[in-house]
C-alpha cells in the first residue's frame, strides 16, 4: 500500500471505499476501533464509488425536500450509501425522538435499498462535516480522535486558559476536545502546589501564589513588603512540608 492508493475498507457500517494517507505501520493501540483493509480498490469499485457520492447529493435532497414538505422536526446532515449500495444511512440530528416510520418506507422504495435513520449529535455532526478549528487544523474527530471524552470548564481552568467562550469552543459549538489531551499532565505538574491567589508561610516569611508556570517549573509570590519571590515548584515543595 502506498499514500494516495484506493482501498476496500470493512467499517462497521459495511464495505466503503477509502485512500491510503500514510504506509503501512504496525501499531497497537488498546480502544481504538478495528477497521480492516480488504485489498485494493478495483477501477469497477472506484467507479461505483464516484458514483455513490452523487446518489448520495441526490438522496440528501430528495429526503431534505420530504422533511420540509411533511414538516418533520429533524435537520438532516449527510446521507452515506455503503459500496455495494445495500444499506443507506440518514445521519441527522433532532431535539427529541422523531416518529420517521413513513419517510423510511418512502426513501427505500425512492432508492430501493435498506433505509437507516441515525440520530446524532452535535459532536458526531462535527466529526461527519469536518471543518478547521481554532488552531489552523482539522477537526480532532474528523481525522484521529475515535471517543470523546468530558470536557469541563474546570479543564481550562486548571491549564491557565483564558475561559473566553470563541478561545475554548470548538466548531461544534462544545469545549475543545484538546483540552482533555494534556490535562493529566498539568494535574500531575501541579500536585500539591498552591493555588494562585493562596497565601503560603516559608521560612522566608508569609506570602501569596500569584502565579504558577509549570513549563518553567517555578512559582511567583508576592511577599509582604518585599519584593515577589520567584521558586522552583519542587524547593516550594519541600519548603511547605
Amino acid at each position: 500500500m502506498r499514500p494516495g492508493d484506493e482501498v476496500v475498507v470493512q467499517t462497521e457500517q459495511g464495505k466503503s471505499i477509502g485512500e491510503v494517507i500514510e504506509p503501512p505501520v504496525v501499531l497497537s493501540c488498546r480502544g481504538c476501533k478495528e477497521l480492516t483493509i480488504l485489498r485494493k480498490a478495483t477501477p469497477e469499485e472506484i467507479s461505483k464509488d464516484t458514483e455513490n457520492r452523487e446518489l448520495e447529493r441526490k438522496a440528501f435532497e430528495y429526503c431534505q425536500n420530504t422533511i420540509q414538505e411533511w414538516e418533520i422536526p429533524m435537520r438532516l446532515v449527510r446521507v452515506e450509501f455503503l459500496l455495494d449500495r445495500s444499506k443507506a444511512i440518514f445521519y441527522f440530528t433532532a431535539e427529541k425522538r422523531v416518529d420517521f416510520r413513513e419517510l423510511v418506507r418512502t426513501l427505500a422504495r425512492e432508492f430501493s435499498t435498506r433505509i437507516e435513520m441515525k440520530q446524532i449529535g452535535i459532536r458526531d455532526e462535527a466529526r461527519l462535516l469536518g471543518g478547521v478549528g481554532p488552531c489552523g487544523m482539522s477537526f480532532c474527530c474528523s481525522t484521529f480522535l475515535k471517543e470523546f471524552a468530558p470536557i469541563s470548564v474546570k479543564m481550562a481552568k486548571e491549564q491557565n486558559v483564558i475561559l473566553n467562550p470563541n478561545k475554548i469552543s470548538g466548531g461544534c459549538g462544545r469545549l475543545l476536545c484538546c483540552l482533555n489531551y494534556e490535562y493529566d499532565q498539568y494535574r500531575e505538574a501541579s500536585r500539591g502546589v498552591p493555588k494562585i491567589g493562596k497565601k503560603v508561610t516559608l521560612p522566608e516569611g508569609t506570602g501569596k501564589v500569584r502565579s504558577v508556570d509549570i513549563f518553567t517549573r517555578t512559582v511567583t509570590i508576592d511577599m509582604a513588603d518585599e519584593k515577589p519571590l520567584v521558586m522552583d515548584i519542587d524547593e516550594l515543595r519541600e519548603k511547605m512540608k
